[in-house]
């Protein structure tokens, strides 16, 4: 990454049209940086990009087609010369009891989550390293520090996303690109409220889970990525009390996998 800043780069947003993406897009353009806004739902890239403080076009991404991810890479390059930020920030997630998962769920959230990300990274990551400098950003969650039943399959691909990251960050230094992956606690997004089944409610399992009264705010959690990439942080983790629970969850791993079980059993009971 040119500099402590943002001005004069140009990044890539995946998942831009909405939540966390969009709030990273308007963060990034007011810093300076122009924005390719991507996100499979195009009028809602349009109209994130449309509002930026900043230059920023939209564009329809399927961040599970890893050719179209590629191209998207090109275009920046072959009209800017370089890409300095790419953010693989698109993501969904299923609540349920595991069991009442499908087959087409575990494959399609692993496309999503899992193969959204490695696409980005195959496409970026080589450019960054003949660039000698660049960063990565990787949108993980709590979900991908902590294990939580009933979403199960969202914290598995959660998890490796936080694998990969801090995998190839050790890597990445040494041709000077950096690798973050930002793990928020519950955030005031669609997904809150999405992939629900079987009585599951994501708003109460997640506020209530991580002890918090209302969910952050997306663009408060734009700010404080924008701050950890500048200043080169593995992990990006918000709000500031979800890194005591994750210090527990080090120092701890028992206690906290007893506390996890009870508070799982606690919303299966409500479940039903």
């Amino acid at each position: 990454m040119r500099g402590p800043g943002f001005a004069g780069q140009h990044a890539i947003v995946t998942g831009g049209g909405s939540g966390i993406g969009a709030a990273l897009c308007r963060a990034l353009a007011v810093a300076g940086a122009t924005v390719v806004v991507a996100d499979v739902d195009l009028p809602s890239a349009q109209r994130v990009a449309a509002s930026l403080d900043g230059p920023g076009t939209a564009r329809r991404l399927d961040v599970t087609d890893a050719a179209d991810v590629q191209a998207c890479v090109d275009e920046v390059v072959a009209e800017h010369g370089r890409l300095d930020l790419m953010v693989n920030n698109a993501g969904i997630t299923w609540g349920s009891r595991t069991e009442e998962l499908s087959v087409e769920q575990w494959d399609r959230i692993i496309d999503v989550n899992i193969r959204g990300v490695t696409h980005g990274v195959a496409a970026a990551y080589p450019l960054m390293v003949r660039q000698r400098g660049g960063r990565i950003v990787n949108t993980a969650s709590m979900g991908g520090l902590m294990p939580a039943g009933l979403i199960t399959s969202y914290c598995m691909t959660k998890h490796a996303v936080v694998g990969l990251s801090l995998s190839l960050r050790s890597e990445a230094v040494h041709h000077g690109v950096g690798v973050t992956a930002v793990c928020p606690s519950a955030v005031e997004t669609p997904i809150l409220d999405s992939g629900q089944q079987g009585g599951f409610d994501g708003r109460r399992y997640y506020l209530t889970g991580q002890g918090m009264s209302k969910a952050l705010d997306p663009d408060e959690l734009a700010g404080a990525v924008l701050r950890g990439v500048a200043r080169d942080e593995a992990l990006v983790i918000a709000p500031s009390r979800s890194k005591v629970t994750y210090a527990v969850g080090r120092l701890a791993p028992g206690f906290a996998r007893r506390m996890t079980a009870r508070f799982v059993g606690q919303q299966m009971e409500a479940m039903q």
